[in-house]
């Protein structure tokens, strides 16, 4: 016999399992799906039964499955009841019961796919492009300024644009917002709320000096001059422009300055020193410097005239004070406190003895009764890791388990994620709750940030109500217990139409750590599958590209990877064109190959020669 009866009579047995779970999780969450909004009925139906799928350990079934030739269940999740029906009814044919499972209220495969692509492009927009997966961008300052900035990435690929409310004001985005919709009207706008991020509070200022620094080769010799701003004080060069120093001078005695013109000075160290005047940008002036210098407020320059026997003197405006830095090594001990204490780096005698520990402050005193000694505390996106050693009432003692051998930057304003420890903080701040009154006025979908639980998004679709506003929330996944509460998170958003899910992999993968993350993404993937929820690839995309114009070899295979969700998200920097082209190549090249999840297999040409 081809298959064996015992066998199949196992598999039988287990879907008849998975069915009567099915039911009991139909009716235990009967309000749930009742409270849905009417376009969502059939996909959180279909999210219920996935659950009950889940709640089931399947690596036996499937490979029970897999032995007869029939697909495991990994790529059933947009259907799983039409799926579990189809399988029962082959495996009763195999036992020579000819019966044909019939029921109502599950979705066949052609109709959930119709369901998806309902939703994406309701979140989304119509795409006219050879690719499904959209490209959502965004955008820096600079595309307030440059009509032609969302025009040129348009037709580069740009499906819709992401502004951050945690950067820049109203204004800006107002300007971010018709640029936009006057390169393309169609292109929708999603405003991220910023959300109540745990941060490191200021630093004292340091010295008030500008450190000029070429780039130098092994052999210490100059192989890129240091590019460096003269500009009126205050006047800050094009956002993403490359510039290694910004120098604030006097308007008047700068617009004498041509292409050509150079300026000689003593530095603070009596040094004599050169930068070239390159180019004019404005009020500004782009120049070069090959010489390592230190540039202090009232150092004295003398710039002197091409073709001209002349020079002019000026010295330098009021420099700002460098912000300190504290510099961290496997050991050491950082001291967080309660109170808005400005930070210092660590403090020594003359004789090299600890005299204090270094010490920052952080932007949620309210944590400093919620975490417990041993918790682990990470800084910087995960760049340092440390443990809390000591609680007290108004600071926290953490020895630094992980940094860089030579010492890991901790600066002002940079994230502090606490991964095992409750903070009890709520997904929605004062700030955003305004923000929200210009995000409901002008844009199409709100980026709702740190959302833990249904109760936040409840908090949302309150103030939803209250600002009779019409928006899509796109939910960003970015805790711990975001991804436990997922499904009943879903389940709240979905009474809004219609909805999406950002897996926001920076803070995600460092609050579930580096070895859950990888599962932890693709189990969430799953569940947008399920839901037929529209997902967002961010975090990372293209990053190096984006910023320094090369891509690494890991992040045009992570890139390729997002052809599998509905949206990739890239970040800003100064190669985003560029950027943004490789992703539409890369996501057109991967459709010929891949359908979400299911290989596709093409023609493939094999040299004659074997």
């Amino acid at each position: 016999m081809l298959f064996e009866t015992e066998k199949l009579e196992e598999i039988r047995i287990q879907i008849d399992l998975i069915l009567e779970k099915i039911l009991e999780y139909e009716n235990r969450y009967k309000n749930q799906i009742l409270g849905v909004h009417p376009n969502y009925t059939e996909s959180a139906k279909n999210l219920i039964h996935y659950l009950a799928l889940r709640s089931f350990d399947n690596a036996v079934f499937q490979d029970k499955l897999s032995k007869i030739g029939l697909p495991n269940t990994s790529s059933s999740e947009s259907s799983v009841l039409h799926n579990l029906l189809v399988y029962k009814t082959i495996i009763n044919h195999l036992l020579n019961n000819h019966k044909v499972e019939k029921t109502s209220g599950f979705l066949t495969k052609s109709e959930s796919k119709k369901l998806i692509k309902k939703h994406v492009n309701a979140l989304f927009g119509k795409i006219d492009r050879n690719r499904n997966t959209r490209i959502l961008v965004t955008q820096p300052t600079i595309a307030s300024e440059d009509k032609d900035f969302a025009k040129n990435l348009t037709a580069l690929g740009m499906d819709a644009a992401r502004i951050n409310c945690a950067h820049d004001s109203e204004p800006v985005w107002s300007k971010i917002i018709a640029n936009t919709k006057q390169a393309n009207p169609n292109c929708k706008i999603f405003m991220d709320l910023g959300g109540p991020k745990l941060r490191t509070g200021k630093m004292k200022p340091g010295y008030k000096v500008i450190h000029i620094k070429p780039k130098r080769n092994t052999l210490g010799q100059v192989i890129v001059p240091a590019k460096v701003w003269l500009a009126p004080f205050g006047m800050l060069p094009p956002e993403n422009a490359e510039v290694d120093a910004i120098i604030p001078v006097n308007k008047k005695w700068l617009q004498k300055t041509r292409k050509g013109s150079y300026v000689t000075f003593l530095d603070s160290r009596g040094k004599k020193c050169k930068i070239t005047i390159e180019s004019k940008e404005g009020y500004g002036r782009w120049a070069s410097c090959s010489d390592s210098a230190f540039v202090t407020t009232g150092t004295q320059l003398t710039v002197f005239l091409e073709k001209k026997s002349t020079s002019e003197i000026h010295t330098v405006h009021e420099i700002l004070p460098l912000e300190e830095i504290i510099f961290l090594f496997e050991g050491d001990t950082l001291k967080l406190n309660k109170a808005p204490i400005l930070g210092e780096p660590t403090k020594y005698d003359e004789a090299g003895n600890l005299i204090e520990y270094p010490h920052i402050s952080c932007t949620l005193p309210q944590l400093f009764s919620e975490v417990k000694k041993g918790e682990l505390i990470y800084f910087d996106d995960g760049k340092i890791e440390g443990i809390i050693k000591e609680v007290a009432s108004d600071f926290l003692l953490i020895k630094i388990t992980n940094a860089k051998k030579n010492g890991s930057k901790l600066k002002a304003d940079k994230g502090i994620n606490l991964p095992n420890s409750d903070l009890g903080i709520n997904g929605l701040t004062e700030k955003d709750k305004e923000d929200l009154k210009f995000v409901a006025k002008n844009a199409d979908a709100v980026n709702f940030s740190f959302v833990n639980s249904k109760n936040d998004v409840e908090d949302l679709l309150n103030e939803f109500k209250k600002l009779n506003a019409d928006l899509s929330i796109v939910l960003k996944i970015e805790t711990k217990k975001a991804f436990r509460n997922l499904p009943s998170i879903l389940l709240k958003a979905m009474e809004n139409y219609p909805i999406g899910v950002m897996i926001a992999r920076g803070d995600l993968a460092i609050e579930t750590g580096w070895k859950n993350f990888a599962v932890i993404q693709e189990e969430i993937i799953h569940i947008c599958e399920a839901a037929h929820i529209p997902d967002i690839w961010a975090t990372q995309v293209l990053e190096n590209l984006a910023k320094k114009g090369i891509p690494t070899r890991a992040e045009i295979t992570d890139a390729a990877m997002s052809q599998r969700v509905s949206c990739a998200m890239l970040n800003k920097g100064i190669y985003i064109e560029k950027a943004v082209k490789m992703l539409d190549k890369i996501l057109c090249k991967m459709q010929s190959i891949q359908n979400k999840k299911i290989a596709i297999l093409p023609k493939l040409e094999f040299s004659k020669e074997l």
